[in-house]
């Protein structure tokens, strides 16, 4: 087909998406969203659930684009993953057969931000969308795709709240989301210095409190009045508490290490594990997840919770 037309402009949006321009991508989505929503229509009808399986399409879209092998056929793929989103849906009121092709697609969790997160580019930009969300919702989307404390029970755990309030949330999310992801696709972004820098601060408070000297890294990085939130639901205020807390378990033989760190705006989750010493292994669970809330720079909340218990590991008597 002749340069400028339809299928011509679809195919080089999709290869420039395809080697990460996010812009191109945008563009991609933006362009089919009318249609996309008319296959939606003719098969849920009007109404939420609709609107729904849009969204869920864009997000499979996004996350499958490098898996279209016909650049010129970007229409009917994203059409495709539409009608699977639909029967998706459906499921819950009759089974509808799907077909090999489409099959594949249904695999996809289609609310996987984590799965964006490839290229150096389009990174920047799922985690610039990530941002814009509530600071509600974003806790629980980095939990849920970004770290090891993924279960609704366990989540709901450590953010304090029931776990129909997590669902609610992941739903809520969802929807914004996909609406930020398209409202910023033409935007710059580049954080990933601050993504490295989180990991950095991370270790570095670790490391100060191996090294004997956590009372300072804390003084330096969160604020004097922090309010920490216990495994067990105590609440503390101030360093007193965690430091000796934290000499306890350092005199006992236990070591932390970092395994894991996701960074939001205003929100950072520290997973670590913990090494217990041989001569005591169930010193301590197995690993500790840290939720910190900053303000103006520095950390003023915390919350702290174990995704395994000490008791999964002690062995039966």
């Amino acid at each position: 087909m002749a340069a400028g037309t339809g299928l011509t402009a679809d195919a080089e949006l999709v290869m420039a998406a395809q080697s990460g321009n996010v812009t191109a991508l945008g563009q991609l989505l933006a362009r089919h969203e009318t249609s996309m929503r008319a296959v939606a229509l003719s098969i849920l009808g009007s109404g939420p659930e609709s609107q729904d399986a849009v969204q869920d399409a864009t997000l499979v879209a996004l996350q499958r684009i490098g898996d279209l092998r016909r650049p010129e056929a970007a229409a009917p793929w994203l059409h495709a993953i539409v009608r699977n989103a639909c029967r998706m849906h459906l499921r819950s009121r009759v089974a509808v057969p799907m077909s090999h092709d489409e099959s594949v697609l249904a695999s996809v969790d289609p609310m996987d931000p984590a799965a964006l997160v490839e290229r150096h580019e389009m990174r920047d930009w799922v985690w610039h969308a990530v941002d814009e969300l509530s600071p509600d919702l974003r806790l629980v989307v980095i939990l849920r795709y970004f770290t090891d404390v993924s279960a609704y029970g366990q989540i709901a755990q450590l953010c304090g709240v029931p776990i129909g309030t997590v669902r609610s949330r992941l739903n809520q999310a969802r929807v914004k989301l996909h609406d930020a992801l398209m409202r910023t696709a033409d935007l710059s972004h580049d954080d990933a210095a601050t993504r490295l820098a989180a990991r950095g601060d991370a270790e570095n408070v670790i490391d100060a409190a191996q090294r004997g000297s956590f009372l300072a890294e804390l003084s330096a990085r969160w604020s004097p009045a922090v309010h920490i939130t216990w495994p067990t639901g105590k609440d503390t205020h101030g360093f007193d508490y965690i430091v000796r807390a934290m000499d306890r378990d350092m005199t006992a033989g236990v070591r932390h290490r970092i395994a894991n760190v996701v960074a939001g705006r205003d929100v950072v989750i520290w997973e670590s594990d913990l090494i217990n010493p041989p001569h005591d292994p169930f010193h301590c669970p197995p690993g500790v997840a840290w939720a910190l809330f900053t303000d103006e720079g520095r950390v003023s909340r915390v919350r702290l919770f174990h995704p395994r218990p000490r008791a999964e590991l002690r062995p039966a008597v």
